[in-house]
């Protein structure tokens, strides 16, 4: 038995997993810069590194009532403040109480004002920010890299390579080869000493974000948000594997 989603309730569902998205990629990236003592502070800056992104990116698409949307990230924590005054609650769980109330308070904006939208922005650092959603998404992902460096195993460059083998279909022959080119790679880092074999994993790395690069630029074998996306993660991953190796 299957079952389909409404054409009613498709556009609520697009919204909202568009809307968690924008939200994580502030947490990984907004989150981390700072880090206050007080509960307080600690909560308001939590729902503000979430409400940044959302609401850049639903004036980027158009969506209304973005005022209202912040406030859903907002209020729930100004909700379980008050039992944390009180002392019943402690710091961690306003943090997990204002997460979760957050859910219900953004459904209900959702399905208050599912027929209003706004006008898409035409502010060009807005649509800028909005069209490079797949660099962000790779940033928020290899955040953690920057702060704990770490060096792949090398077969993980087979593995990103053979994702290419599955998506690029009009050029099985150059993929073919590139595959082949980065097993010889891993061979390689096998049989030379392991500090070596650290930077030809970073240079691998780095020559598969050209890789990725050239595909953007030529909106050619993969969807172009793929080619941006893993561009700006493998870029991320050979620096901090250089910041290792020196």
């Amino acid at each position: 038995m299957t079952t389909t989603v409404s054409p009613a309730v498709r556009p609520l569902v697009r919204h909202g997993a568009e809307m968690l998205v924008a939200m994580l990629i502030g947490m990984a990236l907004l989150g981390p810069l700072w880090t206050p003592v007080r509960v307080e502070v600690a909560a308001l800056w939590m729902a503000a590194s979430m409400s940044v992104p959302m609401a850049l990116w639903m004036r980027y698409r158009g969506h209304g009532r973005i005022f209202e949307m912040c406030a859903a990230m907002f209020v729930p924590y100004l909700v379980v403040l008050v039992p944390y005054w009180l002392g019943v609650l402690d710091g961690h769980a306003v943090e997990m109480g204002g997460h979760l109330l957050m859910l219900p308070a953004m459904i209900a904006v959702l399905v208050r004002y599912r027929h209003e939208h706004g006008t898409p922005s035409t502010n060009p650092v807005i649509r800028a920010l909005g069209e490079r959603w797949p660099a962000a998404i790779a940033l928020a992902a290899s955040f953690d890299f920057w702060q704990a460096p770490l060096v792949p195993p090398v077969w993980t460059l087979l593995l990103c390579q053979a994702a290419y083998l599955c998506w690029g279909r009009r050029a099985p022959r150059t993929l073919l080869v590139v595959f082949g080119l980065y097993a010889v790679l891993a061979v390689a880092v096998i049989l030379v000493s392991p500090h070596t074999g650290v930077l030809l994993i970073a240079l691998g790395w780095g020559a598969h974000a050209i890789w990725d690069l050239v595909h953007h630029v030529r909106n050619a074998v993969v969807p172009r948000w793929w080619s941006e996306f893993c561009g700006v993660f493998d870029l991320v991953i050979a620096v901090t594997i250089l910041m290792v190796w020196f």
